[in-house]
């Protein structure tokens, strides 16, 4: 059981740790849970294109019926927010996934969605945790029933009508886009989406490969090489799109600045649904202070939340946000499930595109309120040294970072060190990878690359 974590969005490892009895623990946590909190609807479970995901998610199945629970199991691996959309449409109890989203294929994981479809918060998932036991059994005669279901065209549906009322028009006839699925379960979803809209489409590696051609189906820019070709060279594609490998973020790609950082596609997106909506936007605590910027012309208020798209979603049904996302291309929008959905994002970033390229709305943007730079780095650290070196760090916080003078420190997640030129660094927890994320943001690139390096300076003697 101590094995067991449920972090940032569930529980993942390698395959060494993430074995059937732990996984069919989870299941009977869940159920138990389920039936202690009242609730006796069917039970959604998905998951992803990794070799071991059907076998486990087949486990979960015998592990409710047992309970007495009805499944639906998704017919194959398909995208996360597929499964949370269901929860909603379907009015589930619940669902499980799993997925270990953009981990290496040695990993897989487990997540639980409640029945509002939103991301677990803490109260839920130590709940959960609290209840992790070995399985248990109802006579036959009170099982529940596995029925294999496709989650896709009601989904597709929806996404359709949302971006439809948000664009005007979901058409994307004579729009060249070049999808790449990462091998991943967004294959036969997302470029099935985009091209009922009427997209020319190239696929790239949307061929189901359990192992995401021996790397891991992370939409990095270092790992969308061919992607960026593709749209870059002047062959006539117009935007690029990929997903993670479980589809629940997206990457863009565009013809003048091949990848696009994911902030100033948040920042393109926040622009454009103001033009015929007004609303405010949540943002992750490591996400581009440029949204904030965009709403302060707008006369919109905007919401920090610790790292972790179940915060984000957390304060968008408190305030009713008009979009909600983070810089690691999560993002959703008001009047769709909040659940990160890298499928209708796709539909979305493509309909914005047809309407102005998004260089355009970018370089339009960055014009308006400054340039904006933002990358991060990794530093290596167990999980069991990760709250040790917090603490230490807490007493060694310069006065000073790369010869700036430290403002104010924001300890919503980690250390955000924010100084006194308008730059700020970042450093916090991994909630999937034993590792430390540094985070900066400045005006321009030389500057982000001395404050990470900075940021690397104070963590690596305490690590």
């Amino acid at each position: 059981m101590e094995t067991i974590s449920f972090g940032t969005d569930g529980w993942r490892a390698t395959l060494e740790e993430f074995t059937t009895p732990r996984v069919r623990m989870v299941g009977q946590a869940v159920a138990t849970y389920l039936d202690d909190d009242g609730l006796e609807g069917p039970v959604a479970i998905g998951y992803d294109a990794r070799e071991t995901s059907r076998g486990f998610a087949e486990e979960l199945s015998r592990v409710l019926c047992a309970n007495g629970f009805d499944v639906l199991l998704s017919d194959r691996d398909r995208p996360t927010p597929l499964v949370a959309h269901a929860i909603v449409d379907r009015d589930l109890a619940g669902a499980l996934v799993i997925t270990a989203s953009h981990n290496p294929p040695e990993y897989n994981g487990v997540k639980f969605i409640p029945d509002d479809g939103a991301p677990a918060l803490p109260a839920v998932t130590d709940a959960i945790a609290d209840r992790l036991a070995e399985p248990e059994s109802l006579p036959e005669a009170d099982h529940g029933t596995v029925r294999e279901v496709d989650f896709a065209p009601s989904h597709a549906d929806a996404v359709f009508d949302l971006v439809e009322s948000i664009t005007g028009s979901a058409d994307l006839s004579g729009l060249s886009v070049a999808y790449d699925a990462m091998h991943g379960s967004g294959r036969g979803t997302t470029d099935a989406v985009l091209e009922r809209a009427g997209a020319d489409l190239e696929r790239v590696r949307c061929e189901r490969d359990p192992d995401f051609g021996g790397g891991s189906p992370e939409p990095a820019a270092e790992n969308l090489e061919t992607l960026i070709a593709t749209v870059t060279d002047d062959s006539g594609v117009d935007l690029g799109i990929a997903n993670d490998g479980d589809a629940d973020r997206i990457a863009v790609v565009t013809p003048e600045r091949g990848y696009l950082d994911e902030n100033l596609f948040f920042a393109a997106l926040y622009d454009y649904l103001l033009e015929d909506a007004s609303g405010s936007a949540v943002r992750t605590v490591s996400t581009t202070y440029l949204i904030d910027r965009i709403a302060e012309a707008h006369g919109e208020p905007v919401r920090e939340v610790p790292v972790g798209f179940k915060w984000v979603a957390e304060a968008m049904a408190d305030g009713d946000a008009l979009v909600g996302g983070e810089e690691s291309g999560g993002f959703t929008v008001r009047g769709h499930v909040r659940e990160k959905d890298g499928v209708l994002m796709a539909l979305l970033a493509a309909a914005m595109h047809a309407d102005e390229p998004l260089d355009e709305r970018v370089d339009r943007l960055l014009e308006t309120h400054g340039t904006v730079v933002q990358d991060k780095i990794s530093v290596d650290c167990p999980d069991s040294e990760k709250t040790r070196v917090l603490d230490d760090l807490e007493t060694a916080i310069p006065e000073t970072v790369a010869d700036t003078d430290v403002e104010d420190v924001n300890t919503a997640d980690g250390f955000k060190l924010l100084l006194a030129d308008g730059s700020w660094l970042l450093v916090r927890p991994s909630g999937t990878e034993p590792v430390l994320r540094v985070y900066a943001e400045a005006g321009d690139e030389k500057r982000v690359r001395e404050l990470l390096e900075a940021g690397r300076g104070l963590l690596e003697p305490l690590v």
